[in-house]
């Protein structure tokens, strides 16, 4: 038997929802961060791509690389024992094509033993979640304040502030529901 906990896996998440317990999920660069997140209990641990915010002074998150988020992923992933690791997709990596995407968040899986990847958008996003899904990377969604999307937003700022741009969250919600992300699609494979 190992000295360490079992890791989480996107199934415990089903089963913590299901039951009603809460989630917790920081962000996390480095080894240090990451074994005293992970020690602590934290459920989830996100590289995110505000890294290059972060650690490296940019003004946005649109200059993070997919080299730079997989570099930073191994280093979180390697000092892990319970959290479930997913790895944001900087951007440009999976917006262009479908088939970018699935390249993308292969490699990232693959050279980081990640979890899952993370990636923003809603309606639009849908197909490159499905293809996604559809060939079994796990996938976490990010709607509403999309920061890689804050030129077009404006900046940071509060987002379904009115009727409209609520019910538009509401829609981009549904779409990565139906695309494959959460529990409905675990409950269409009896899962």
């Amino acid at each position: 038997m190992s000295d360490h906990p079992k890791t989480l896996t996107t199934l415990d998440f089903l089963a913590m929802k299901r039951a009603g317990r809460k989630i917790v999920s920081l962000t996390a660069y480095d080894a240090l961060m990451a074994r005293m997140l992970d020690a602590s209990g934290v459920d989830l641990i996100l590289v995110g791509d505000s890294v290059n915010q972060v650690v490296a002074g940019r003004s946005s998150t649109l200059s993070a690389t997919l080299d730079q988020m997989i570099y930073h992923a191994k280093a979180v992933q390697g000092a892990v024992r319970r959290a479930l690791v997913v790895v944001d997709l900087p951007f440009l990596s999976y917006q262009v094509t479908p088939e970018d995407a699935i390249r993308n968040a292969g490699r990232v899986l693959q050279e980081t033993d990640a979890a899952a990847v993370k990636l923003e958008g809603g309606v639009t996003m849908a197909p490159t979640i499905r293809a996604l899904v559809e060939r079994g990377i796990p996938v976490m969604g990010h709607i509403g304040l999309t920061p890689q999307s804050t030129g077009a937003l404006g900046g940071f700022k509060a987002q379904g502030r009115t009727a409209e741009a609520a019910l538009a969250i509401m829609e981009d919600a549904q779409a990565v529901c139906e695309a494959g992300i959460g529990p409905g699609q675990l409950r269409q494979k009896g899962l």
